[in-house]
């Protein structure tokens, strides 16, 4: 076959499961994957073989895929959301170099940011940015002058990789950084636990976002100047009642 599969899986939940991507995993002997997101699709693919690594092991899960897809075996490489936002689909290509095997098909998935904003409502109905606050592939500086031309450009934003037992208050520094520009009253939203068990979300300040306690189970967004709460709803108007 010498062909590698790299699939965004979205969240995780078979809804949410694109049918190109369940095509592609089906139609695997073998399905490599960080084991959070194993789990996720074990039970739907039970005649399939799997294969794990840890959190941090990317460049060894990766090696891993390219290996038993240009041995033969029929292989796909899961990631959580999209393949490509945040996900393995850079990286397989830089492994595998200029080399045209084996070929390699990306799957797009379900991103955090459309699932988590179709909970809360249309928050990124206009432009938007996606910001991931996890400092380990970027440098803290670099995410600080993200964060802050994005505010400055009144764009609505999203937040990936809020915090974590080693970055706790990224958070916080995210909104410090946030409110040297917008409002403390700016409208904002939590979606956690997107496509899964205990998912849930609410909407708040950009002051009080800046004191709640996040995880990676969490996406937050933070609107632009037109984004309101309809009904309950957490909404970014584009303009059409006013063209």
């Amino acid at each position: 076959m010498d062909k590698l599969y790299v699939v965004g899986i979205g969240p995780g939940n078979a809804e949410n499961l694109t049918i190109r991507a369940d095509e592609a995993l089906r139609s695997c002997d073998i399905i490599v994957g960080y084991q959070v997101y194993v789990e996720l699709v074990r039970g739907r693919y039970p005649d399939k073989e799997f294969l794990t690594t840890g959190m941090t092991r990317e460049v060894e899960r990766c090696q891993l895929a390219l290996r038993l897809a240009a041995d033969g075996k029929k292989t796909a490489i899961i990631c959580s959301g999209d393949s490509g936002v945040y996900g393995m689909a850079a990286l397989i290509y830089e492994l595998r170099g200029s080399s045209p095997l084996p070929e390699i098909e990306v799957i797009p998935g379900l991103t955090a940011a459309c699932s988590g904003a179709a909970l809360l409502g249309a928050p990124l109905t206009h432009d938007f940015a996606v910001i991931s606050l996890s400092d380990r592939l970027t440098a803290w500086e670099t995410i600080e002058q993200r964060l802050d031309a994005a505010a400055k450009a009144d764009m609505a934003v999203v937040l990936y990789n809020p915090a974590s037992r080693g970055r706790p208050d990224y958070l916080r520094r995210a909104c410090d950084i946030l409110l040297r520009t917008l409002p403390a009253n700016r409208l904002c939203g939590i979606a956690r636990n997107i496509g899964r068990e205990g998912e849930d979300c609410r909407i708040l300040s950009l002051g009080e976002l800046r004191d709640v306690s996040v995880d990676m189970f969490c996406t937050i967004f933070i609107g632009n100047a037109m984004t309101k709460e309809i009904g309950g709803r957490l909404v970014t108007p584009r303009g059409y009642r006013n063209v």
